[in-house]
Formats: structure tokens, C-alpha cells, sequence
């Protein structure tokens, strides 16, 4: 055998080439640029973002996008622009949003939705983009700022970290198009987890962040960005061009804040309240301390989580009772029971916690579960629970249906420790029991955020906190709490009359009270972040089980014009460019989060990257389990499949894969996406039929050798031979996997999708 050597100028690497890093000559990603201008005043940011999006295809598309933002903003504004043609949103009730727009591209129209999934994560679709055209969305937002220890915080998240999904997979169409199925633990799981690139994949978006800050007339004395590298000029903060979409943007600005009552002249008001010079009265605590160790815990988070739960540990009294128990799939405790705290117990839960590493999957109700049963005795004692976790979990709903309730009569502090740290569920958490969220972003931060911890892990300042001489409107004020060492009380709510308010409450068991004068200022954002926080705790309240909500939440948001859950923003155009609807279908990949260990046996992409390589072959669902496989990396399981934990995100799985043998039950969810694709097909194309015997394939071996499926499996790989008929292969595909599914029929390509919380 003859071989010929290439020239290296015919073969040299691709700038920020890795394994697994694709490029064609047409592009293969939608999302081409994301622009975030913030404008920060004092303990409030107005924040513009702009993404844009290009159709490198010659035929019509719809691009999804699964992206984060603050959990306390309040998205208010909604924009679509393309050809030189400028369109409103119009936020609607969800349902009929999306009826409105799966309309529009039945009727060949452009149009773009914006939808809340969480507080923090949400979903836009814009579609019949025009093969070569561009389309930018606008999102406008108000937020307020987090202010301890004299400087406030602003964060903005960039990236959606893989989040766990447990409980078993649900019958029918999926709710979205992202890499888990829907189960009925998570039942939108497949709107919240969007494809993850391959690592070493060339950055694919263009990122561009500015914040301008004015403390407001006090003086501005530093400002500092922990996670990345950022130019200061004149106040203004702006983020070095290269940087990517896979951490938090985190901005502190020292100054000192002031207590004061805004008053907007519309019936809103803002209060600030800074911690009186007070010393706290200590109470004898029984506390339980829950350490994550999932897999997504890895690197310098795992060793983070050590240090920080011994900090903890280490604040304990002889007056204390404590428990530390450890999870990830199991729960394991360092001792039976609750413990005096002695130096004896505290040197025991410490040895405990220096043999945590990570592993396994983020089943957080259960931990939670025992640190209820635990804290289940005499109220004399203060009920104090500590997690430390990353928070990357799907199921928040469920646990704060099946638990809030009773975490409500405890105090609750959250530590979360990720560079892209679910800060809303932590955040929400705590609220429930009035107690602090403090967030750890770098191994640089631990020392300072302990030292935070350290203070405020005890009883608060004041307590039983009232209002009184505001002339309030009824169950409108914000969640109250309790004010905190080094951290200012922040309380919006709505008014009908009044220019001062008088904030009571009790400190070391004492009457407290403060006046605070009241000001009226023009500043509309006041209106709208206090609309966030009701419908954030109007939400939390359905989540629990008061479903009877719903009318109301629906109803606050259309009539202040802030997104919710229950809602969304729709922008479509009037004129027709398209004979019908989208042409191809693709779900904008993300990020894997900075700091994240990948394991070895985990698999390095959800498939999109391989599929961007080749023409566009009509609408994409799911990423499939084969495309990984193709590119020399393990597929992603199947619910259920062996990689770790069922159904834990790649990231989440350490353990090696085990053979195993499963019923064809835990894959017919996916055959029968499958076989939508493959009806979906029209002319058959011998590149997908490979693919798709490929992935079919690797389901045979899950089930430990289905003959059938491996069978069709072989005769589909053989697709690109010479003298194979492509038609007879599909209609072939299309019997056997009919037959296997029991004859599931076909989603409804344009059939409206119900929303997810009303779905059985």
C-alpha cells in the first residue's frame, strides 16, 4: 500500500481546534452574537440583551435557544427585528401565545416567542428565518441588586449548567426539544436541557457585555469582576472580546447604601432598611447540615463544599445539636441522629466530610426529607438548615411542593458553589425559611464568602419583622425575612396612601422599630422588579399546591407587563416570506459550564455538532444517542441506561458504564421519536438512514441484544453502499419500529403543545 504524505499547509488546524470541533462552509449554529448592556444605578440595574440570529441554510428555519438570565429580573420589553422591520412583543397568556405563533409560521410568517421555564431559565424560538438572513431579538429587563457587606452584586448568567433529572419518563410528545425526556418528577425536563458541546469546540458566539455603573451619588469606591477579565473606563465595565458563554458575568461595585423609601407616584413603593448596630441573641440551634457530593460537584467544587460545610461545622456550640448528612443518589449520615455539638462530634463530622468526593446523582428531596424528620421536635430551639450544593436539579416544583411547606417553619441558608450556580432555586429555598443564599463562584471567593457564612449561619438581627403607617394595599408586600449582619433589608410592595413607613420587629426578643421617611422618584423599574418578586412568590405558592392561583398570576402579569411562567411574549410579522412553516428545525447548543470535570466515560456532545456537518434533512427533535458515538465518544444513555444514575446529566455520571439488560419499555419513548422523525423524512436520505441504524444500534445493545432492533440496525448502516435502495430501507424502518412501538401514532408536527404544568 502506497501512501501519499499531504502537505502541512493543506492540513494545518484550525484555530481553537479540539476534538470534536466542526466547521463547514456554510456554519452550523444559529445563535450568532449575544450583547448584554447593562446601566446600574445604586440597588438597581435596567439590562438590555440583544442575540442574534442567522439561518446559514438554503432552506427555512426555526432556531430554539434554551438560555439563562437573573432570577429576579423582570423581563419587560420584547423585540424582533429582521429586514429592516421592527416588531413588538405582545405578552400573552402562554397558551395562546404559542397558538399565535405556531399559527404564523403555518401561514408563512416570521415570529419569535419568548417563554419563562424557570425563574432563571427560559426559552426562545424564532422562526421561518430565511436561508442567509439575520434576525435579532431584544429583551429589556429591570433588576434588583443583592447588597452585603458594603458592595452590591451584580450577576448575570450566561450559560444553562446540565441539570439532573430523576423520576421516570411520561407517555406522549415531549414538551421540548432538549436531550432528557420529560418525567414525572421534571415534566418539561426536555425544555431545560438543551444540547452541550463537545469540548474544544471553537467559541460559536460572539459575546459582548457592558455595565455602566452610578452608585446613586454615593461614592463609588471599587469595582471587581471575580470570574472574568474585564477594561474599566469612566464607570463603565466591558468585558475582553474572545470571552464564552460559560459562567456567570459577576460585577461588585463598594459604596455604601443608605436607608430610604421610594415611592414612584403609582402606588409602588421600594424600602431599604441598612442592619441596625445591634448584637444578636444567640439561641440554642439543632441543625442539619446537607452536603452535595453529585458528580456535577467535581474539581475545585467538591474540595469548595469540604471547606465550606467544615467552616460550618466549626461555628457549632456545646448549646447545638447537629447532623451532617452527605448525598448524592444514597444519603449517608456521619451519625445517627442529632449530636451535642462537641469538639469530640464536631472532629467526627469533619472526618466525615474529608472522605466526600463526588459521584452519582443530585436526588435532593430525600436529604431534605431526613433534615425534616430530624428538626421534627421541640420549638424551643432554633430549626436551622444548611445546604451546600451547586443546585443543578430539574425538579424544583417538586420539591418545593413536597417539602416547602414544612422548610417554611425552619430557617434555611443556601451555599451554592458553581460557576453557574442555580442561584434561583437556591435563592427560592431560602426565602422559604428566611433565611440567606450566599453564592461561591471561585476557590479566590471561598474565604470571603465564609467569613460572610460565619456571621450569618446564626440568629439574625431583628426578626418578626411588621410595616406600619404605609397605607398598603393587601398581600402585596414582598417576602419580609429578617434582617441580617452586613445585609440591607430590601421590601417592595404596593401603596394607596402615605409618605413614611415605620419597620417593626424584634431584636433579642425586644421591640424594634425604625422610621424611614418616604421620597418620590421617577424610576418606573421600581413597578416592575416588585411585580417579579409578587408573581415569584405567587408562583412558588402554585408550586405548593395552590393551584387556584393560576387566574391570579396570569392576571398580575398582563396588567404590569412583566413575564412569568403563566405568560409569554409573542412577536409576529404581517408579512408572508415563506410558502408554510419552517423548513428545518435546530436547538442552539450550549456551553459545558466552566469548572465542570468531565469523567471519562461520560459522553462529550448531545449531537448537534455531528448533524450541522451535513445539509439540513427536515425537523430535528432530540438529539440522538448514536451522533456521539459517530465522533468516537460513548453515546448519551436513554432514560434509565446505564452512565451513572438514571437519567443523570452527562456531567452528573463518574461510574463507569455496566452491561445490562432492560425491557423495551425504557426506550419506546425514543423509538417512537424515531419514527415521527422518519415519517417527517419525505424523500429518503442515505446519510440519515445511516445515522439512524447507528443509533439504533446502540439501543439494541442497551436492551442487551434486541435481535429485531439490531437487525434493522445493520440493514440501515449499510444505507451508503453501492446498490442500496434508500425508499425501501425507510419503509422498512417505518414497519419495524411501528411494530416495536405497538403502533404509537405520529405527533402532529403543528398540533399547539399544551403547557407543561397542565399536562397530566
Amino acid at each position: 500500500m502506497r501512501i501519499t504524505s499531504l502537505e502541512p499547509a493543506r492540513c494545518a488546524p484550525l484555530p481553537d481546534a479540539g476534538f470534536g470541533a466542526l466547521r463547514t462552509e456554510r456554519g452550523n449554529l444559529p445563535l450568532d452574537s449575544v450583547d448584554v448592556a447593562a446601566r446600574i444605578s445604586g440597588l438597581d440595574a435596567g439590562v438590555e440583551v440583544t442575540q442574534g440570529f442567522r439561518n446559514p441554510f438554503d432552506v427555512t428555519l426555526e432556531a430554539t435557544y434554551v438560555f439563562p438570565l437573573p432570577d429576579r429580573a423582570a423581563v419587560t420589553a420584547f423585540t424582533m427585528e429582521a429586514d429592516d422591520r421592527v416588531i413588538e412583543g405582545v405578552l400573552k397568556e402562554r397558551g395562546q401565545a404559542r397558538a399565535d405563533y405556531d399559527q404564523a409560521l403555518r401561514e408563512g410568517r416570521r415570529a419569535a416567542i419568548a417563554e419563562e421555564d424557570r425563574p432563571d431559565v427560559f426559552t426562545i424560538r424564532v422562526g421561518n428565518i430565511l436561508p442567509g438572513e439575520r434576525v435579532t431579538i431584544r429583551l429589556t429587563m429591570s433588576q434588583p441588586l443583592p447588597y452585603e457587606d458594603g458592595a452590591a452584586t451584580f450577576r448575570f448568567p450566561l450559560v444553562v449548567a446540565p441539570r439532573y433529572i430523576p423520576g421516570d419518563p411520561i407517555d406522549g410528545p415531549p414538551a421540548g426539544d432538549g436531550t432528557a425526556p420529560d418525567t414525572d418528577a421534571v415534566p418539561d425536563a426536555s425544555r431545560i436541557t438543551p444540547p452541550v458541546l463537545l469540548p474544544g469546540f471553537p467559541a460559536p458566539v460572539r459575546l459582548s457585555l457592558t455595565a455602566t455603573v452610578d452608585a446613586g451619588g454615593l461614592e463609588l469606591r471599587e469595582l471587581a469582576s471575580s470570574l472574568h477579565v474585564v477594561e474599566e473606563k469612566a464607570g463603565t465595565v466591558r468585558l475582553r472580546p474572545g470571552e464564552r458563554l460559560d459562567r456567570d458575568f459577576i460585577l461588585r461595585a463598594a459604596f455604601e447604601a443608605s436607608t430610604s423609601l421610594q415611592l414612584d407616584g403609582a402606588g409602588t413603593f421600594a424600602l431599604t432598611v441598612v442592619p441596625p448596630a445591634l448584637e444578636a441573641a444567640r439561641r440554642p440551634r439543632d441543625l442539619v447540615l446537607l452536603l452535595d457530593r453529585s458528580g456535577s460537584m467535581g474539581g475545585w467544587k467538591m474540595v469548595a463544599a469540604r471547606r465550606a460545610a467544615a467552616r460550618i461545622v466549626d461555628t457549632l456550640t456545646l448549646q447545638d445539636r447537629f447532623a451532617v448528612l452527605t448525598f448524592d443518589s444514597v444519603v449517608e449520615p456521619a451519625f445517627e441522629g442529632l449530636t451535642e455539638g462537641s469538639d469530640r462530634a464536631r472532629y467526627r463530622a469533619v472526618e466525615h466530610l474529608a472522605r466526600v468526593d463526588a459521584r452519582g446523582g443530585t436526588e435532593l428531596l430525600e436529604p431534605l426529607r431526613q433534615a425534616i424528620a430530624l428538626l421534627d421536635g421541640p420549638q424551643d430551639r432554633e430549626r436551622v438548615v444548611v445546604l451546600v450544593t451547586d443546585g443543578q436539579v430539574g425538579n424544583e416544583d417538586q420539591i418545593l411542593e413536597q417539602a416547602g411547606g414544612a422548610l417554611s417553619a425552619m430557617r434555611v441558608h443556601a451555599v451554592g458553589i458553581d460557576r453557574a450556580v442555580n442561584a434561583a432555586f437556591l435563592g427560592r429555598l431560602a426565602g422559604l425559611g428566611a433565611g440567606r443564599c450566599e453564592l461561591v463562584e471561585s476557590e479566590d471567593r471561598l474565604d470571603a464568602a465564609m467569613e460572610q457564612i460565619h456571621r450569618r449561619i446564626g440568629a439574625p438581627l431583628v426578626t418578626d419583622l411588621s410595616l406600619k403607617d404605609l397605607d398598603i394595599e393587601p398581600d402585596t408586600v414582598t417576602h419580609l425575612g429578617s434582617i441580617f449582619p452586613g445585609v440591607p433589608l430590601r421590601v417592595h410592595g404596593r401603596y394607596r396612601g402615605g409618605s413614611s413607613v415605620t419597620v417593626r420587629g424584634l431584636a433579642a426578643g425586644a421591640p424594634w422599630e425604625q422610621g424611614v421617611p418616604g421620597t418620590v422618584v421617577d424610576n418606573p423599574a421600581i413597578r416592575a422588579v416588585w411585580a417579579r418578586a409578587h408573581l415569584r412568590e405567587l408562583e412558588d405558592r402554585y408550586a405548593m399546591g395552590e393551584h387556584q392561583l393560576e387566574p391570579e398570576i396570569v392576571r398580575v402579569s398582563l396588567e404590569y407587563g412583566v413575564l412569568c411562567r403563566f405568560t409569554a411574549y409573542v412577536a409576529v410579522d404581517t408579512r408572508q416570506v415563506a410558502e408554510g412553516g419552517p423548513e428545518h428545525r435546530v436547538i442552539q447548543p450550549v456551553e459545558p459550564p466552566s469548572g465542570w470535570e468531565q469523567p471519562a466515560s461520560a459522553p462529550l456532545s448531545f449531537g448537534f455538532a455531528a448533524m450541522a456537518a451535513s445539509p439540513p434533512r427536515g425537523p430535528m427533535a432530540v438529539p440522538d444517542p448514536g451522533i456521539s458515538a459517530a465522533l468516537g465518544a460513548p453515546a448519551p444513555p436513554p432514560a434509565g441506561m446505564p452512565g451513572g444514575h438514571p437519567r443523570a446529566p452527562m456531567f452528573a455520571r463518574s461510574a463507569p458504564s455496566r452491561p445490562a439488560t432492560h425491557g423495551l419499555d425504557t426506550v419506546r419513548a425514543q423509538l417512537v421519536a424515531e419514527l415521527d422523525r422518519l415519517k417527517a423524512l419525505g424523500a429518503p436520505d442515505v446519510l440519515y438512514l445511516a445515522d439512524l441504524g447507528s443509533r439504533l444500534a446502540a439501543l439494541a445493545t442497551f436492551l442487551g441484544g434486541h435481535a429485531e432492533l439490531a437487525a434493522l440496525a445493520r440493514e440501515l448502516e449499510a444505507a451508503e453502499r453501492p446498490g442500496a435502495d434508500p425508499e425501501a430501507l425507510r419503509l422498512r424502518a417505518v414497519q419495524v419500529l411501528t411494530s416495536l412501538t405497538g403502533g404509537a401514532p405520529a405527533a402532529e408536527p403543528d398540533a399547539p403543545r399544551r403547557p407543561f404544568w397542565k399536562r397530566p
